[in-house]
């Protein structure tokens, strides 16, 4: 497993693509699990707004997460959003971060993907 220290993955909201709401959280659970088999992962995962769900208790990808966290992947949750939903106490996964170090972690990133 390669961690690519070039690499971002910036998380918007807890599905991937419009619609369905169950079609997004199965279809974003796909990427997450493709990714990680693909043995080259992002050095860090930025997870913002409905996003933090995918982090916290209850998560449907806790597993995942967890993974990409054993392998050394840094995984932050917006702490303003984790405030919003009223999760901050529910993270279970990753450390909360602030808009500051995620602009910061944008301009500094050579490859951001977004979802």
């Amino acid at each position: 497993m390669t961690v690519d220290k070039d690499l971002l993955l910036m998380l918007k909201s807890s599905g991937l693509g419009e619609g369905e709401p169950d079609l997004s959280e199965k279809l974003l659970k796909a990427f997450l699990n493709m990714l990680l088999e693909s043995g080259r992962i992002p050095a860090r995962i930025i997870c913002m707004n409905s996003a933090v769900f995918l982090t916290t208790e209850g998560s449907p990808v806790e597993e995942i997460m967890r993974k990409y966290e054993q392998a050394g992947v840094e995984i932050l949750s917006c702490l303003t959003c984790l405030d919003y939903y009223d999760r901050k106490e529910k993270l279970i996964v990753g450390q909360p971060t602030n808009m500051r170090d995620t602009v910061a972690a944008l301009h500094s990133f050579p490859r951001v993907f977004s979802f």
